[in-house]
C-alpha cells in the first residue's frame, strides 16, 4: 500500500528548499493533535528556523549533520496533555543525531517547516539556555502541582523530544548548562531520559540536583543484540554502553531506571525478559516499556524501514499504523500485564511519576497479531515470540 502522508504535504519555499508545511503550534514539545490543515507563511519557530545561523563545529566527517544555532524565547515549555505524567519539558536541541527508526519525535521538525526525514541531519542548538531556564522557573514553575491535587512540585521532564546527550552535546554543553542551573535549585520535580552513556559526564551536577530537588534518570535500552541496536538506532551507543551507564550512575547513589520502550512487535518484543534481567543487574530501580506510538511525520520514515528491513511483517504495520498512531488497545492491554509480570519477578519498585497523569486515551482499532507473520519476519539471526 502506498505510504500514508498527511493532508499537509506540500513543500514550502523556505531557505535552500528543505522546509515544509506543518501548521501545527510550533511552542509545544508535547505530541500534538493528528489533524492538519494547509499553512503556508514562515511564522513563529518556523521563521526563526529559517533564519538559525549555522554552528561551528569541530567535528569533521563527512556524516555530521548541519547544526544552526536556533534563537529561542523560553526552554521551558508547558505541557498539558493528559497521556503524559510531566508539565514541563526542556528540550536542549531540536532533532537527534541518533537517528531512531522508530522516534516519534519527528513531528517537532514539521513545527519549523521542516521535513520529519531531516530530524536526524538538521539540529538545532538552543541558545542561552542557562539564563532562559533561570527566567523560566522564577516566572513559570510552581511547587504545587495541579496533576498532584496540589501536594508536589510540577515535574520536569528533560529528553522528552530529543536525546540531550546526542553527540551535539560535547561541544555545545546545552543540557550541561540546563543542569547547572537546575541545582541551583531546590525542591524541583526533574527526570532525565538518554540513550547515551555521555551522562556520567555529569555525575557531579546530578549528585548536586539530587542532593537538593528528586531527580530521577531514565536509560534507554530497547535490546541487547548489537546489530539490531545498529538497525534501529543507527548512531545511539551500543546496549552494553548504556547499560554500564546504568551501574556507574547508581554506584554514584543517583536514582536510575531502564525504559524498554518502544516495544516493536515482532522484533524486540521477544528479548524484554532478557531486557529486563540485565537492567536489574546493572542495577536499575525501576522498568518500563510501552508499544510502539507513531505520530505521521515518523510513520513516513518507519513503515518503509519496515518494508525493507522486515517485510514479512510490513502488512500487519501498516494495517495498524498507517492511520492511527497506536497499537490496538487490545494488544497494549497485553504488554502492560507483561511488563507488571516482569516488575514483579525481578522487584522492580514502580517509576517515581507513576500514576501523576491519566493513562493514554484507547487506540480505535482491535486487531490480533498475526503470530505466524511475527516469526517468519524477521531478518536472519533475529528470533521472536507471541506476546504473553
Amino acid at each position: 500500500m502506498p505510504d500514508p502522508k498527511p493532508e499537509a504535504d506540500t513543500l514550502a519555499q523556505g531557505t535552500a528548499g528543505w522546509r515544509k508545511g506543518c501548521p501545527e503550534d510550533p511552542s509545544a514539545d508535547c505530541p500534538p493533535s493528528q489533524s492538519r490543515t494547509p499553512h503556508a507563511s514562515l511564522v513563529g519557530i518556523a521563521r526563526l528556523a529559517a533564519n538559525s545561523a549555522v554552528a561551528e563545529t569541530q567535528r569533521k566527517s563527512a556524516e555530521k549533520p548541519e547544526y544552526f544555532l536556533l534563537p529561542v524565547k523560553s526552554i521551558l515549555n508547558r505541557c498539558d496533555s493528559q497521556r503524559v505524567p510531566f508539565d514541563w519539558t526542556i528540550n536542549p536541541y531540536r532533532g537527534c543525531e541518533f537517528g531512531c527508526k522508530y522516534c516519534y519525535a519527528r513531528y517537532t521538525h514539521e513545527y519549523m517547516e521542516i521535513d520529519g526525514g531531516e530530524f536526524e541531519r538538521k539540529i538545532f542548538v538552543k541558545q542561552d539556555a542557562g539564563v532562559l531556564l533561570a527566567r523560566d522557573i522564577s516566572r513559570k514553575y510552581s511547587y504545587e502541582s495541579k496533576g498532584s491535587g496540589y501536594t508536589q512540585a510540577e515535574h520536569i521532564a528533560i529528553g522528552t523530544a530529543t536525546d540531550p546527550y546526542q553527540p551535539a552535546e560535547r561541544e555545545y554543553g546545552v543540557t550541561r548548562a540546563c543542569l547547572e542551573e537546575l541545582a541551583k535549585r531546590e525542591g524541583l520535580s526533574v527526570s532525565i531520559i538518554t540513550k547515551s552513556n555521555q551522562i556520567v559526564r555529569d555525575i557531579g551536577v546530578l549528585r548536586a540536583i539530587a542532593g537538593k530537588s528528586a531527580l530521577a534518570i531514565n536509560i534507554t535500552v530497547t535490546t541487547l543484540r548489537p546489530r539490531l541496536a545498529r538497525l534501529l538506532e543507527p548512531r545511539a551507543p551500543r546496549p552494553d554502553l548504556r547499560l554500564a551507564a546504568v551501574k556507574e550512575l547508581r554506584e554514584a547513589g543517583l536514582n536510575v531506571g531502564v525504559s524498554a520502550s518502544p516495544l516493536l512487535p515482532g522484533i524486540n518484543d521477544a528479548e524484554l525478559e532478557t531486557v529486563a534481567a540485565a537492567s536489574k543487574e546493572a542495577g536499575a530501580q525501576w522498568f518500563f516499556s510501552g508499544v510502539l506510538f507513531l505520530m505521521p511525520a515518523s510513520a513516513r520514515q518507519f513503515l518503509p524501514f519496515i518494508r525493507e528491513k522486515f517485510p514479512k511483517l510490513a502488512r500487519q504495520y501498516e494495517q495498524w499504523y498507517a492511520k492511527n498512531g497506536y497499537a490496538p488497545e487490545e494488544y497494549r492491554k497485553k504488554v502492560s500485564e507483561r511488563v507488571r509480570q516482569i516488575r514483579e519477578k525481578f522487584g522492580f519498585a514502580s517509576r517515581p511519576w507513576e500514576g501523576m497523569r491519566a493513562s493514554m486515551p484507547p487506540a480505535q482499532m482491535s486487531l490480533g497479531w498475526d503470530a505466524r507473520a511475527v516469526g517468519q519476519g524477521l531478518p536472519e539471526g533475529h528470533t521472536a515470540s507471541a506476546t504473553r
